[in-house]
């Protein structure tokens, strides 16, 4: 049997107005996905333990069937993993944004522009961080860089409860209400406001400004955590496999869980990514005999972040036709298969940032038809099913018929 699970970062959504009260899934073109709900079984799952931050690190970690509650020890020491850091049993790492705040006024009342800075590439961002290194860094502070405006800080004995806000939480917001607070805020603070002293006037901002994008002025520190212990996926279930993500967090989970990383060239996290380069690797590896692929689309996550409504809807369309590729694909195998469609999370357009809510699963095996009519995928029809899980880990064992 190979199992794929495909996830749309962020795909769930609420109602909203410009498309007539529909929600994205609802509205968007979605043969693919109305093929798994109407011929194979679809629910709700609710991926964030009570209590726990709404995040992709929290939700994938459950999708994958992992409990938070047991092996969640914060975002950013998944990314180190990703990177390659290997960081110490004293070790703290942070997430360290690149992002664009408003030129005018004090630090701290300044305005949250963009948490992406207009998505800066890799190469630009690189050369931003190693400045940040060389003016900020010190024997116990080291910045690394890692993809578009997604790098890390590794901290030396640093603290695990400073109270730090994502930026994507606060676009367009004074960000002092959301500096850090706690332990270790003054010195976080600190080389936040030292890095829009230089910054602005690096030669790869004045490049962009040029060019009509934004600059990237300062860093934004959140997510810390302290090295990760996950469990092998093989240990857990029984099966090797594979994992296909543009970003780092994702790649972190895969590899902690002694799953094999695949690189698809031109998978950037966005939009623009290489939807079909994605599904092409995924079908290569389960033909070279892996058995399980969990493949990770960023892009209607980052749509939902930006409030981008119109791109949103065409990224869980790219989706969808990634879908047909992989059930297309599968189908010319001569293997048995199982197929697993979901969000991690919500990230609604009307906030700009992730939810807890549970999200629509759709769960399909190959020859299965359940002969259900007019039913789609989307959060109103999994929510009508009434299959639930409340504990989002066990919905892995469920579909790898290990329940």
């Amino acid at each position: 049997m190979k199992y794929v699970v495909l996830l749309g970062d962020g795909m769930a959504d609420g109602p909203v107005n410009e498309l007539d009260g529909k929600t994205p899934l609802q509205y968007a073109r979605t043969p693919n996905m109305d093929f798994l709900a109407t011929n194979g079984a679809i629910g709700m799952v609710r991926t964030i333990p009570e209590g726990f931050p709404p995040g992709s690190d929290v939700a994938n970690l459950s999708v994958m069937g992992y409990d938070p509650r047991k092996y969640y020890t914060g975002r950013s020491p998944l990314e180190a993993v990703s990177i390659g850091i290997e960081l110490g049993d004293k070790d703290i790492a942070f997430r360290c944004n690149l992002v664009t705040l408003a030129a005018q006024g004090k630090y701290q009342d300044k305005i949250m522009v963009d948490y992406s800075a207009d998505e800066i590439t890799t190469a630009e961002a690189k050369e931003l961080i190693k400045t940040v290194d060389q003016n900020l860094g010190s024997e116990t502070i080291h910045f690394y860089p890692g993809i578009s405006y997604r790098h890390l800080l590794v901290w030396q004995g640093g603290p695990t409860a400073t109270k730090l806000t994502p930026p994507h939480d606060i676009s367009g917001r004074l960000i002092i209400d959301y500096l850090p607070r706690g332990e270790g805020s003054d010195t976080l603070r600190e080389l936040m406001e030292a890095s829009f002293k230089f910054l602005p006037g690096h030669p790869v901002n004045a490049n962009r400004i040029k060019n009509g994008l934004r600059p990237a002025n300062s860093i934004w520190l959140w997510g810390q955590g302290k090295k990760p212990a996950i469990p092998k996926f093989f240990d857990l279930y029984g099966i090797n496999g594979a994992v296909i993500s543009a970003v780092d967090l994702v790649k972190g989970i895969g590899i902690c869980a002694g799953l094999e990383v695949l690189e698809v060239a031109g998978a950037t996290g966005n939009i623009h990514t290489n939807f079909r380069g994605k599904a092409i690797t995924a079908l290569e590896a389960l033909n070279k005999g892996s058995d399980f692929v969990y493949i990770h689309v960023e892009a209607p996550d980052e749509a939902g972040h930006r409030g981008e409504l119109e791109n949103k809807v065409k990224a869980i369309e790219a989706v969808d036709e990634m879908l047909g590729k992989l059930l297309n694909g599968l189908n010319q195998q001569n293997n048995p298969y199982k197929i697993m469609l979901l969000p991690d999370h919500p990230t609604p357009l009307s906030t700009r940032t992730h939810s807890s809510d549970p999200v629509p699963f759709a769960i399909y095996s190959r020859g299965e038809n359940n002969n259900i009519k007019y039913i789609a995928y989307n959060e109103e029809a999994a929510e009508q099913s009434g299959l639930k899980f409340t504990a989002g880990w066990e919905l892995m064992a469920y579909f790898l018929d290990q329940k």
